[in-house]
């Protein structure tokens, strides 16, 4: 019987030389690839289809933007998904990829399972926390044989595999419809000044055009039209990503903190996710309570790191879910946002569920009697009186 292994494909060098490492290194007989679209450019899925079936024995491509946009962007809108101050546009995809690649290795009798991510990266752990809810073996060549860029690039020509990465440019690109990240060669250096050129969604701010005014409408925590248009979520998504990243809109080079413990330089963009998590966040502040804005802040926080880490089958990720589910109820209305030379401002938003009474918080408001709080003002410190009372005296 043929020993079958699915590989998670993306077309790029290190998954592509893990097909014949497969069979040189490991014995298999048969190296499925599966290629799962979560938003990449179309070329790059079809030069990703092409070059596997050429070098691999079988291959599948599925398409699952609409899956990842409304099962996993959404959800991480409703969390104002952040690590770090990283929107997770790769973290939040890869346990849906990996899913993808276990249905697949089920439906071809495969024995094994096989990702192209290193040992250093976190990558490697949020394939493997869903790879390894079943009884397949996992292979990971890059980490298992201690592979370096330079040594997959020989390998690759070698073995006649088209790779676009040189020792000159060796960028390392992975995008999808959230966010595009950069890294690799010179940038892992954090005091390089990265080049313009590893920016492709982005205008440099500097050169981005006038402002631009737009209105985002939201139902149930998630964004459904864009200046008054009802869209679906991959269409207003992507719309987005072109109009925000045409005024230079989210751009972010920072220092992360991965999952090992190891401190890495890492380049993004997403322009879409920088504005659509600002106004969502802004319209909370409009809907929610104060104590359920504080409660949320720490939920948020432990729910990012959650899917950071690739834990989204872990019991506290549905919890902490059922709780943000119940908040977004009210979460709706339009937020209106200017666009200016890589900045994003909130200028208004409104909401039928706003606790707001223009009349009880204005100046000229006559609806409280401003006696009233006298009672609160005289309690209002009190324990800290008391102390200051008791330090003089001692």
């Amino acid at each position: 019987m043929s020993k079958k292994v699915v590989l998670a494909y993306s077309g790029g060098l290190d998954t592509s030389i893990c097909i014949p490492l497969l069979k040189e290194e490991y014995g298999y007989d048969e190296v499925i690839t599966v290629a799962v679209d979560v938003g990449q450019p179309k070329e790059d899925v079809a030069q990703a289809e092409e070059k596997a079936q050429k070098i691999s024995d079988k291959h599948f491509t599925l398409d699952v933007r609409e899956e990842f946009v409304n099962d996993y962007i959404f959800p991480l809108i409703r969390a104002n998904g952040d690590y770090e101050g990283y929107v997770m546009g790769t973290s939040i995809a890869r346990p849906l990829i990996a899913k993808k690649v276990v249905e697949i290795a089920e439906q071809e009798g495969a024995v094994a399972l096989a990702h192209g991510c290193t040992g250093k990266g976190n990558d490697q752990l949020r394939f493997e926390a869903v790879f390894r809810l079943t009884d397949m073996d996992v292979i990971a060549p890059m980490r298992e044989m201690n592979l370096t860029r330079e040594w997959e690039i020989e390998y690759a020509k070698e073995h006649g595999i088209p790779v676009g990465v040189t020792t000159a440019k060796p960028w390392s690109v992975d995008e999808n419809i959230w966010s595009r990240s950069i890294e690799g060669g010179k940038l892992e250096d954090p005091g390089y000044i990265p080049p313009e050129e590893i920016y492709k969604w982005t205008t440099a701010p500097e050169d981005a055009p006038d402002a631009q005014i737009i209105e985002i409408g939201f139902e149930n925590g998630v964004p459904v039209s864009l200046d008054g248009q009802k869209l679906g979520g991959v269409e207003l998504i992507e719309k987005m990503n072109i109009i925000a990243g045409t005024h230079g809109v989210g751009r972010t080079d920072m220092i992360e903190d991965r999952v090992l413990g190891l401190k890495a330089r890492e380049n993004y963009e997403h322009p879409a996710a920088t504005v659509l998590l600002a106004a969502h966040k802004d319209l909370e502040k409009l809907v929610l309570t104060r104590a359920e804005l504080k409660f949320k802040s720490a939920v948020d926080e432990q729910w990012s790191e959650l899917a950071y880490y690739g834990l989204v089958d872990e019991p506290l990720y549905d919890d902490l879910n059922a709780f943000i589910d119940k908040t977004q109820e009210r979460v709706a209305g339009t937020v209106t946002m200017k666009l200016f030379k890589g900045s994003v401002l909130v200028l208004a938003r409104t909401s039928p569920y706003a606790l707001y009474s223009e009349e009880l918080v204005s100046f000229d408001g006559t609806s409280i009697d401003q006696k009233d709080a006298e009672g609160f003002a005289k309690y209002h410190g009190f324990q800290a009186r008391l102390y200051r009372k008791f330090v003089d005296k001692n």
